[in-house]
């Protein structure tokens, strides 16, 4: 039997998995909260986070040196850039995720970390700046097993960000600038981790709002949680 772990910020993002999946709550050393159950033949280890990347990074460190698991699932909430086609209740899937806010402001713009020449990491011989891919091996699974239910599953760039886009301005100029569908706040931190470690990674999320002038009234993050959270249970259930 394989282990698969998933992560979210918050408890809303994980909590209808910990039921499906039959988990028990088993504390980790470094995280808020982490849970082990079953779901077909997989071990599942779920883990709430905390929000950001500081805490992603630092629960995942604890969470890969404790169980090694063979695929690592991020998975939570997002807002939808408005030129993505994406609705609330919708679901994405990464296929890069990208560190938004790491750069330099010059006079002439903001620019990237490769302006600077400093990579966040180097694996292989490689070095990653600003956007980290993801393998795509679990990302076509996902993506043929949402056609073969015809549930749509939207794939694209993810950015991660410190500072959430309160306003459409700022949506359209990070979705221009990264050619991406949606942000959020932990997952260039995942895959991050997952890339260090060499561990399969997998990033998909439910649209809790559409990136605009910030109005609260338009977001659903209970159904965005619990849309995504049912479709990684039928999907693992089905490897």
């Amino acid at each position: 039997m394989n282990t698969i772990a998933i992560t979210a910020a918050t408890a809303k993002e994980i909590s209808s998995l910990v039921r499906l999946t039959g988990a028990t709550e088993c504390p980790l050393h470094g995280s808020r909260a982490t849970y082990e159950g079953k779901c077909g033949r997989q071990r599942i280890v779920l883990a709430i986070t905390g929000m950001g990347k500081v805490n992603t990074a630092s629960a995942l460190t604890t969470l890969l040196g404790r169980y090694s698991p063979d695929l690592l699932i991020n998975t939570g909430c997002a807002g939808a850039y408005g030129g993505s086609s994406l609705a609330v209740g919708d679901l994405a899937i990464a296929t890069a995720e990208i560190y938004g806010d790491e750069g330099v402001l010059t006079p002439f713009g903001w620019e990237p970390l490769d302006c600077i020449g400093i990579p966040l990491l180097r694996v292989q011989g490689k070095n990653y700046f600003n956007e980290l891919p993801i393998p795509p091996y679990f990302v076509e699974k996902a993506v043929r097993f949402a056609d073969a239910q015809a549930i749509s599953l939207r794939r694209g760039k993810f950015i991660t960000v410190s500072t959430c886009s309160g306003t459409m301005a700022r949506g359209d100029e990070l979705a221009t600038r990264f050619d991406a569908i949606c942000e959020n706040m932990e997952g260039a931190a995942s895959a991050h981790v997952a890339l260090m470690n060499g561990v399969e990674f997998l990033e998909i999320r439910g649209i809790s709002n559409i990136v605009e002038d910030r109005e609260l009234s338009h977001w659903d993050i209970a159904r965005a949680c619990e849309n995504v959270q049912c479709f990684i249970h039928s999907f693992i259930e089905s490897l």
